[in-house]
């Protein structure tokens, strides 16, 4: 009777433990299935991405073998050239024009004759004072005698020495009139305009002739705010002037203000530059270049090769027939010249053709490579 109640007791027991036995039987079936299927899902996607990369062809590109190179940071700024000096002649004494010796455009040597004034009043004037003059000297004379003699008093001596002195004073000022009436160029320069006609009356402070100075000119631009302390250490700046077909001159730094002269916050810059042939005129436009910074042995890439992700910057380098990314930091642009500080070494080749059509451990194809990046304007 135990015995059979003992049987039926682990008879009761195994039938218990049938649904758990079960249940881990089928995660057991469950597991292996999705292992298989997990494997024959990376054997299906290596396949495919293998006959993908058998399917594309390599990319052709064009690579750039990086060498050192100067690269500098410019400023191209425009500027307009001015004389270095504008000066109006104006008339010192009223009268009539009776002679113009110079014309526009003429230049002149400063104190060449520009025209003159009808003289003969003044030379009037003059001639009247000196006779006065001259009578005063001997009224003066004699009273030193009768003084001497004790016959006129001191306040007759002194009053005819002070009209001597007065007269004499009359007469220089006289002589100076009479030689303003000639009105000579205070300096060398082009007259460009004159005003000056024979006949026309003309006021003391009346225009005669403006003269320019342009044997040195000064050549005037505006510099921002940001490169006023890089320019101020600067002395000496090319100039390029297009109406002279592009020449370019050299010019010595002459003044740099010191405050703004704008809303624009730019600071005008002065260039002195000798124009011996005086064919650079005010008025024309300049192109002042300006050079910063220089590095000489700098390694750059053309702006369009450096691809910008998110806050990352890369470029694509050549490395056993694919394409490779190198994350890179930049420093001076100078015109579409971008200087690579860091990520590239000298003789690396860094794409610059298809980089745009390739991705990390592409296949490509080089069908050119070139050593400067002006080759690819070529």
């Amino acid at each position: 009777m135990d015995t059979e109640n003992s049987g039926n007791k682990t008879a009761r027991r195994v039938w218990g433990l049938l649904p758990a036995l079960f249940l881990v039987l089928l995660i057991i079936v469950i597991v292996v299935l999705f292992v298989r299927i997990g494997s024959e899902r990376e054997r299906l996607r290596a396949e495919k991405l293998a006959a993908l990369h058998k399917a594309r062809p390599p990319v052709n590109v064009v690579v750039l073998d990086l060498r050192p190179m100067p690269i500098r940071d410019r400023l191209d700024l425009p500027a307009q050239v001015e004389p270095w000096v504008e000066l109006r002649v104006a008339a010192e004494v009223p009268g009539r024009i009776v002679e113009v010796a110079a014309k526009e455009g003429d230049y002149v040597e400063k104190g060449d004759l520009l025209a003159r004034i009808d003289t003969r009043d003044y030379e009037n004037e003059l001639e009247k004072i000196r006779a006065e003059y001259d009578l005063a000297r001997k009224t003066l004379a004699r009273t030193k005698g009768l003084y001497s003699e004790g016959l006129v008093t001191r306040e007759r001596l002194d009053s005819d020495t002070a009209r001597v002195e007065a007269l004499g004073a009359s007469m220089k000022n006289a002589g100076l009139r009479l030689r303003r009436c000639s009105i000579n160029a205070p300096v060398s320069g082009i007259v460009n305009r004159l005003d000056a006609e024979e006949g026309l009356y003309m006021n003391t402070g009346d225009t005669v002739a403006v003269i320019l100075e342009i044997d040195r000119i000064k050549v005037a631009a505006g510099i921002p705010e940001s490169d006023v302390d890089a320019v101020g250490r600067l002395e000496y700046f090319d100039l390029t002037i297009d109406s002279l077909g592009g020449r370019t001159v050299r010019g010595r730094k002459h003044f740099l203000s010191k405050n703004t002269e704008s809303f624009a916050h730019v600071y005008r810059l002065e260039i002195e530059v000798d124009n011996p042939g005086r064919d650079i005129l005010p008025g024309m436009f300049a192109r002042v270049n300006i050079v910063k910074k220089e590095v000489p042995d700098a390694l750059s890439v053309p702006l369009y090769a450096i691809i910008a992700r998110e806050d990352r910057q890369f470029v694509y380098v050549a490395e056993d027939g694919k394409a490779r990314a190198r994350t890179v930091e930049t420093g001076i642009l100078e015109g579409w010249r971008m200087q690579i500080t860091k990520g590239v070494e000298p003789g690396d080749q860094v794409i610059v053709v298809g980089q745009r059509s390739v991705n990390d451990g592409r296949e490509i194809n080089i069908v050119r490579t070139v050593t400067d990046p002006e080759e690819l304007l070529r």
